[in-house]
């Protein structure tokens, strides 16, 4: 093969891989669009808009409790109540303690986003409730599908998870009624301005919004009644709700199996621990013995 011709498959191959991309785009746009026509408008019955509130004097702020206080915290004992399939981690739905509503996810992002919650909270903007618990237990978890690696079939019992809350009074607007970057109410104010800085300062690549339903939108708007009778009245927030890609480099790193930290547990946490670390070791082998 002479240099002409290694240059020409090249170029073959650059603008095959380039097209394929571009197809692939148009399709997704194409679909979001779709399901924004489909959809139809937002359902909102709020009177108010709010992107951000005054947080007070930030030296008082306890980000250890995060947005939900010391009194937000998961309670245990967890009762099973559902599993769900969408999204990329492994999550499921339970009831504390407290008879409060709560979604559970696994994986790399669980204390990313725990974290990153907590600052954004801290900076004005509405987060939801969100706890890391090392571990604990599930009652009447069986049968479970993707959460099956996460939760020991026998005891129940878990470890590194992300505590959710999941409010039921609460009206909440996913996906197709989300809201776009370029498309709310707060548009040229320095609220939203400083919500793209927050978003730069913790690195988080995953910006989807209402346009990218087709692929998922990280946006969502919450609409809360405030106020006491007779003046009560709805309040629509809008919110990032997942900041799972916060905190780390750009781009898509699998070797997120480092930080699981059996070393601190003992007895038959440590031993799902361990389980969970061979068999994403086993996942990276696999990885790269196919590339």
């Amino acid at each position: 093969m002479t240099l002409s011709d290694l240059a020409w498959w090249i170029g073959v191959g650059v603008a095959s891989a380039f097209g394929v991309l571009l197809i692939r785009t148009i399709i997704l746009k194409a679909m979001s669009a779709y399901k924004l026509r489909r959809a139809g408008p937002r359902p909102l019955h709020a009177s108010r808009h709010r992107l951000w509130r005054d947080p007070g004097p930030v030296e008082a702020l306890s980000l250890v409790d995060g947005p939900g206080g010391r009194d937000g915290a998961p309670a245990a004992p967890f009762t099973f109540l559902e599993e769900h399939d969408s999204g990329s981690q492994p999550c499921l739905s339970v009831r504390d303690a407290r008879g409060r509503r709560w979604r559970i996810k696994w994986g790399h992002e669980a204390r990313v986003e725990a974290f990153a919650v907590r600052l954004v909270w801290a900076c004005g903007y509405f987060a939801e409730i969100t706890h890391f618990v090392p571990a604990g237990v599930i009652e009447g978890a069986a049968a479970l599908g993707r959460t099956r690696a996460c939760v020991e079939a026998e005891s129940g019992r878990f470890i590194d998870a992300r505590f959710e809350a999941d409010d039921p009074e609460v009206r909440k607007f996913f996906e197709e009624h989300s809201w776009a970057w370029n498309d709310n109410p707060f548009l040229g104010t320095r609220e939203l301005s400083g919500l793209k800085i927050v978003m730069m300062l913790l690195s988080n690549w995953d910006a989807k919004d209402r346009r990218d339903v087709a692929r998922g939108s990280n946006t969502a708007i919450f609409e809360h009644r405030v106020g006491r009778w007779p003046r009560i009245h709805h309040e629509a927030r809008y919110l990032l709700t997942d900041w799972g890609g916060a905190m780390g480099k750009w781009g898509l790193d699998h070797r997120h199996a480092r930080t699981l930290g059996c070393g601190r547990l003992r007895g038959a946490d440590a031993a799902i621990c361990d389980r969970r670390r061979r068999w994403a070791r086993r996942v990276r082998l696999h990885r790269a013995a196919h590339r």
